[in-house]
């Protein structure tokens, strides 16, 4: 019988004693206290952000599943080492004596160290959680894509409302819809996979009554406002016409006052549904009325529309079917020109500027540098002997710069305006006298000038002062116009026909 024992089986502990396990452990720890704290973070904020839900539930795992993969992959290579040297094995494993000064001063370095990491572990998720809660960070970081948006954004009347307020709201369900939706625009943004310009309505948007609504009270009875409109006619002294309006809001719920005026299509009251056989909703062949109050049900379609529509693409009427661009509306080249006129910062002493300038601004471009010279080579072609042309020149530039983004083809002509009727068919979708019932004997309400709103004055100089409280007829410039037309077949927010 020998007297040699046999060689008792090591424990797999020893092979975890290299510097790569403990690489890996660290950056593991690391990540799971960043998982933990974004986590906290992200169960205790008061809105939901896509991006943090990114960083919390894919960026940080992935830290740790690359920690843990180094402790493993560690583990196997002592674990090679070990059998290729046995004798030595014990020897080059990674051991700490606390009997040894050095060995405790290591101990203390790297004590002191992994606090300091984890602090600024700490420190660096918090920062990309504030740095995600911004609006630079939804508008720069996809920088050419979303330029357009950033910009209207901050020119708009939400420009103090975050991003997320409207994007996503409150409540789970579309927390985690924002998630997955925010993850598919990273990798479109990555791949460019994405469209030009980018297409709206949004599909998937959460319904207004859980995001408008939580600032802007339906049932509140409006009444009318008062509103001016400046306008210049493109001839060579730039006649100003100005139509003062008294527009009839009213409210959608019949206890906070008298029912009726423009939002008596709000749903509180009346349920409106319609189908659109167009992407962007401006072709409405079928409408649905129901009375909340007796059940009444009356549908409305034009001549052309045939059967029933999809069910499935019915849509009930809500805030955004008129106020469809509330936070990033872009100005027409006629609007932006006719304000900067109003305001003297467009000379009306340069003869047909209006013309000039709107002619200038609707031209293709390849870029917004190329833009911007050729505007002031146009006008100063224009204006050769002009001396004060110069600022004109600067704010036609600077009209470009805030609506036009030709990188993504986004101008107002890519995204029509449903408010009001004047660019586009707007109101005129459904009141154009073109929708009748089943048995033609009902038609929806025509939009005559004085139905949503009346006009109290128009012209220019004495004209303006001559109010008529009832409602005048509207005076077209320029001439009497076809009443079967709508505003938007001759006026589209430039040049006539361009």
């Amino acid at each position: 019988m020998s007297d040699s024992n046999p060689t008792a089986p090591r424990s797999p502990a020893p092979n975890f004693r290299n510097w790569l396990s403990l690489a890996g452990a660290v950056l593991a720890v690391g990540s799971l206290f960043a998982f933990v704290f974004l986590v906290a973070i992200d169960t205790f904020s008061r809105e939901g952000n896509p991006y943090l839900g990114i960083l919390t539930y894919i960026v940080s795992p992935a830290f740790l599943i690359a920690g843990l993969t180094l402790v493993a992959l560690g583990w196997w290579l002592r674990r090679r080492q070990l059998a290729a040297h046995p004798e030595g094995g014990e020897k080059r494993s990674l051991a700490i004596d606390l009997a040894q000064p050095r060995h405790r001063r290591f101990l203390v370095i790297f004590g002191s160290l992994s606090v300091v990491f984890l602090m600024l572990t700490a420190f660096g998720s918090y920062q990309t959680y504030r740095i995600t809660e911004s609006e630079a960070f939804c508008g720069k970081t996809c920088h050419t894509v979303m330029e357009p948006e950033f910009t209207r954004y901050h020119h708009g009347s939400h420009a103090r409302v975050s991003c997320a307020e409207c994007h996503i709201g409150s409540g789970a369900s579309w927390y985690v819809k924002s998630k997955i939706s925010g993850a598919y625009q990273v990798y479109s943004v990555l791949f460019k996979k994405y469209s030009t310009p980018i297409p709206t309505p949004i599909a998937n948007l959460r319904p207004a009554q859980e995001t408008c609504e939580r600032c802007h009270w339906p049932e509140k009875f409006t009444g009318n406002l008062d509103r001016s409109y400046e306008h210049f006619l493109s001839d060579k002294k730039n006649t100003p016409y100005t139509v003062r309006l008294s527009l009839r809001v009213g409210g959608g719920q019949p206890g906070q006052g008298p029912f009726g005026g423009i939002h008596w299509h709000m749903n509180v009251a009346n349920k409106v549904e319609y189908y659109a056989s167009d992407p962007q909703r401006q072709t409405i062949p079928w409408v649905r009325m129901t009375s909340t109050s007796n059940g009444e049900v009356r549908v409305f379609r034009t001549k052309e529309f045939q059967g029933e529509p999809p069910a499935d693409q019915i849509r009930v009427m809500d805030c955004m079917d008129c106020h469809n661009r509330p936070a990033h509306a872009y100005e027409t080249a006629n609007e932006s020109v006719e304000t900067a006129m109003a305001l003297g910062k467009i000379s009306t002493k340069l003869p047909k500027v209006k013309l000039v300038a709107v002619d200038a601004l609707t031209q293709k471009y390849a870029s917004v540098n190329e833009a911007l010279e050729k505007i002031a080579a146009a006008m100063r072609a224009k204006y050769p002997d002009a001396t004060d042309v110069g600022p004109s020149i600067a704010t036609v530039q600077r009209i470009y710069q805030e609506n036009f983004f030709p990188q993504m083809k986004a101008d107002w002509r890519s995204y029509p305006s449903n408010i009001g009727h004047k660019d586009w068919p707007g109101c005129f979708r459904c009141h154009d006298n073109k929708h009748l019932t089943v048995d033609g004997h009902e038609k929806i309400k025509s939009s005559d000038c004085n139905a949503c709103h009346s006009i109290l004055a128009q012209g220019s100089g004495e004209e303006l002062l001559k109010l008529a409280p009832q409602g005048a007829a509207f005076k077209h410039p320029g001439g009497e116009f076809d009443s079967d037309l709508l505003c938007s077949d001759c006026h589209n927010g430039a040049i006539q026909g361009k």
